[in-house]
């Protein structure tokens, strides 16, 4: 069901393909696959009906384009605040900024009255955001449930507080940049459980695998996959979560759509029972999600580090950097 090895210029990889026309037992058999080798997968075949998909990518590029003044009504750089519209990224251990504009809205499930903090323009927004994260997200938590299978975990092992956390969605707009230097996104690892991208056709994402870094040769109508540090967590190490950054383009703009599931804040990451033994213990130490979210925005060098840091230390730095 795909594979890393199809003749494509050098530089670019073709990332294993998950295909729903499949039996269950091949699509279970692909995602543990492809996540016990990068954690990166397309999915195709997925079942969100492809007007969904156009709409979405329609009125994100509309919204990039309202006049300056309409899309800084919703703007703030406070990390903290769910919905927002902001440009770069300043990690509190170094205030660099980064190519890209970001629109990042955040919502419970069912969404229901979550949306009314969504952003009134362009019309119809708020109604084409709630259509396109339902079947998105649907299509996430059966990509879970596959997995589950796959790992002889029960079915629904990730639908309870690993899985039931605030959806957050990225609107994510790299302008055309001819600066050498300049980086859409900096290498790091999604702390969120799954992350499920409409990527852009313009190239740009790249993931480290064997030590080198490849832009992702997309396919298309299809969603990219990868799981999060907390899904590497839960498996003991057996599934990956891999660095992957974007680069910019000197003469087009990308535009790219993620929505992320995410652990409740109190949910407890640490490896599950399934996965440890005397001859395999935990490789990690378990956390509540809300202090791995706070080590993940601290730990700048390395964000895979916050797996194995010092939680101490981390919070620590954490407590600091409040005062």
């Amino acid at each position: 069901m795909g594979n890393l090895q199809a003749p494509l210029p050098e530089g670019f990889i073709s990332l294993p393909v998950v295909d729903f026309s499949c039996s269950r037992e091949e699509i279970s058999r692909a995602i543990v696959d492809a996540g016990k080798d990068i954690g990166f997968f397309q999915v195709i075949n997925h079942g969100v009906p492809e007007q969904v998909r156009r709409d979405m990518e329609a009125v994100c590029q509309e919204f990039f384009a309202m006049p300056a003044a309409d899309r800084e009504a919703f703007h703030s750089d406070d990390n903290l605040k769910p919905n927002r519209f902001f440009s770069g990224s300043t990690y509190k251990t170094g205030g660099e900024k980064f190519w890209f504009d970001c629109l990042r809205l955040s919502s419970t499930f069912p969404i229901g009255d979550s949306k009314d903090n969504w952003p009134e323009k362009p019309q119809k927004l708020r109604e084409i955001f709630e259509k396109f994260a339902m079947h998105t997200r649907g299509m996430g938590m059966e990509l879970l449930r596959l997995l589950s299978e796959g790992m002889g975990l029960r079915p629904d092992y990730f639908e309870g507080d690993l899985g039931s956390g605030n959806m957050t969605m990225n609107l994510n707009h790299y302008p055309p940049c001819d600066d050498p230097n300049a980086i859409g996104l900096p290498p790091h690892c999604d702390r969120n459980l799954l992350s499920l991208l409409i990527p852009s056709t313009v190239p740009g994402l790249q993931f480290s695998y064997k030590g080198r870094w490849f832009t992702v040769e997309t396919m298309p109508n299809a969603y990219i996959v990868n799981f999060g540090l907390p899904l590497q967590v839960v498996t003991n190490g057996v599934l990956k979560s891999i660095e992957h950054r974007v680069v910019t383009n000197p003469k087009e703009a990308r535009r790219s759509v993620g929505v992320f599931i995410t652990p409740s804040w109190d949910c407890l990451i640490s490896p599950a029972e399934e996965f440890l033994s005397k001859e395999n213990p935990a490789c990690y130490h378990a956390v509540t999600f809300r202090e791995f979210y706070d080590m993940h925005s601290v730990v700048k060098d390395g964000l895979s580090s916050v797996l194995t840091i010092s939680h101490k230390n981390i919070q620590e730095t954490v407590d600091t950097q409040q005062i």
